[in-house]
């Protein structure tokens, strides 16, 4: 603790949502070309949806997609999926819908989709720099709710046709 600074009483501290991605990138012969672990921030809306559902009761749906954004996002708390000007996103690729995040058991304030993971089959050559979390599984659209954004640590990363994306996410709560 620094010189100086009140000891903190975690019994005021409150809940902390995190969500870490892992991506792994396969060439066409099933070869890794890069890999990236990284956190995301977890949007206003996000943060409105879940008191709404948890503490509210609305009717609720548990689907979320897995999107993939430009290169460079800039992310930013107040981004919706009808306006996120700091990205834009991806859709070169041959699944006809964002991809399910679809996780298991929650066990220990903990959940991922390790055993179903997000896949996508690049089309095209293209720039991706992130990834996003919604409700709406429309490829390229702007409605449902938008969870939380991500840039890969790692900077943005080129993708080719015949590349493969393969997205873990393990939703925390503290």
């Amino acid at each position: 603790m620094k010189k100086g600074m009140p000891a903190m009483d975690k019994s005021k501290m409150g809940a902390i949502f995190t969500t870490r991605y892992q991506v792994l990138c396969r060439d066409r012969q099933g070869r890794l070309k890069w890999a990236d672990d990284f956190h995301n921030l977890v949007v206003n809306t996000g943060l409105d949806d879940i008191l709404n559902q948890y503490f509210k009761g609305s009717t609720y749906t548990a689907a979320h997609f897995v999107g993939l954004t430009d290169g460079t996002p800039t992310i930013a708390a107040g981004d919706t999926m009808a306006s996120h000007a700091g990205w834009t996103e991806v859709t070169a690729y041959s699944e006809g819908a964002r991809q399910a995040f679809t996780p298991g058991t929650v066990a220990s304030q903990s959940v991922s989709n390790s055993a179903a993971k997000a896949i996508f089959s690049i089309t095209a050559t293209a720039t991706v720099g992130g990834l996003f979390l919604a409700t709406n599984s429309t490829k390229g659209g702007t409605t449902g709710t938008l969870y939380g954004v991500a840039a890969f640590t790692g900077g943005d990363r080129a993708v080719d046709n015949g590349d493969t994306l393969n997205i873990t996410g393990t939703m925390s709560a503290s």
